[in-house]
C-alpha cells in the first residue's frame, strides 16, 4: 500500500507542476500576444460584432480591448462608446492591445486575415490618420461602395508605462471618407 501511496503522491505532484507550468506559459508575453492577435483577427473584421460578443471574445488576462458600433450592420442595438472617445468620422472601432512589441507578428496576421476575407481593395487614407515611428501597418480598405475601414497596428506606451502592441480597425461613416 505504501508504494501505491507514494505513486499517487508523485503523480499528484507531477500534475500540479504541469498545471503550474501551463499557467505560467499561458501568461507569458508571447502567449498573450498570440492570444490577442488571434482574438483580433478572428473577431474584429466581422460586421456582426457587438459589445457583448467583444466582451466575450476578448476576455483574457493581459488583453485589453475597446469596442463600439454606433450603426451596426445587423439588427442588434448599437454598442455605445465606453473606452476612448469615438474617432471623429467613424461609427465603429474594434481594438485589442497587449504588452510587448509584437507589431510585426500582428501586422502579418492582419494582412493575411484581410486577404482571406477578400478585403483587399485599397482606399485613400483619411488625413486624420497619421503613421508614426512605431506604426507597423496603417492602411485603408474599401469594404463596399460606401464604406471604408482603416486598420492600424503598432506599438505605444501603455497606461502602465510599458510598450504595448495595439491592433485597431475603425469603420468610417459614409460622409467621413
Amino acid at each position: 500500500m505504501a508504494c501505491n501511496e507514494h505513486l499517487s503522491r508523485t503523480m499528484a505532484v507531477a500534475l500540479v507542476l504541469v498545471l503550474c507550468a501551463t499557467a505560467v506559459q499561458a501568461r507569458s508575453p508571447q502567449s498573450d500576444a498570440k492570444t490577442g492577435i488571434q482574438a483580433f483577427v478572428s473577431n474584429c473584421f466581422s460586421p456582426f460584432m457587438t459589445a457583448g460578443k467583444a466582451a466575450e471574445a476578448f476576455n483574457f488576462a493581459n488583453i485589453r480591448s475597446d469596442f463600439y458600433a454606433l450603426d451596426p450592420f445587423s439588427t442588434v442595438a448599437p454598442s455605445p462608446v465606453i473606452g476612448r472617445a469615438a474617432t471623429p468620422g467613424t461609427d465603429r472601432r474594434c481594438e485589442v492591445s497587449f504588452n510587448g512589441d509584437f507589431a510585426l507578428q500582428a501586422s502579418t496576421a492582419v494582412v493575411a486575415q484581410l486577404a482571406s476575407e477578400g478585403i483587399t481593395k485599397s482606399a485613400d487614407l483619411p488625413k486624420s490618420y497619421e503613421q508614426t515611428e512605431s506604426t507597423a501597418l496603417l492602411a485603408a480598405r474599401q469594404l463596399n461602395p460606401r464604406r471604408v475601414a482603416v486598420v492600424h497596428v503598432g506599438t505605444r506606451p501603455s497606461d502602465a508605462g510599458v510598450t504595448e502592441t495595439f491592433m485597431m480597425v475603425e469603420r468610417l461613416l459614409p460622409s467621413g471618407n
